[in-house]
C-alpha cells in the first residue's frame, strides 16, 4: 500500500499542494499534520509508523515534510525499513528504498552520517 505523509509547520499554511501530488502518485492513505518539524513528538507521524506493514511504501512530497535534520531522517527511515516498508520522496528522487539502487544510495549516505 502507498501511504502518504504530509505536514506543514503552522495552522495558517495549506496542505493542498502536497495532497494533489500525493494523490497524483496514487497514494491510498494519507496522514497529515500541522505542526513544526522540530517537534519530536508528532502524533500522525507516530500513527503512520505504527500502521506500516511489510511491502508498504511511505511517500512524501519532499524530505523536509518528514524531518528537519539528517539524523532524524535516518532514524525515521530506519523505523520504516524495520517494518519491511520502503520510502519514496517525490522531490528527491535519490531516496527511493523500493529499488535496489535507491536502497544502496541511501545506505551509503546513512553510513557517512554514522561515522
Amino acid at each position: 500500500m502507498k501511504i502518504g505523509y504530509k505536514r506543514v509547520s503552522t495552522h495558517n499554511q495549506k496542505l493542498d499542494r502536497q495532497t494533489d501530488l500525493l494523490n497524483e502518485f496514487g497514494v491510498e492513505r494519507i496522514f497529515e499534520e500541522k505542526i513544526t518539524g522540530t517537534k519530536m513528538e508528532r502524533e500522525q507521524l507516530e500513527r503512520m509508523l505504527d500502521t506500516l506493514r511489510e511491502g508498504d511504501v511511505v511517500v512524501v512530497t519532499d524530505l523536509t515534510r518528514l524531518s528537519r535534520t539528517t539524523r532524524d531522517l535516518f532514524d525515521i527511515v530506519s523505523i520504516i525499513e524495520s517494518k519491511g516498508a520502503g520510502i519514496k520522496s517525490l522531490k528527491e528522487s535519490w531516496i527511493d528504498t523500493t529499488t535496489p539502487q535507491g536502497k544502496l544510495l541511501f545506505t551509503i549516505f546513512a553510513r557517512f552520517i554514522s561515522i
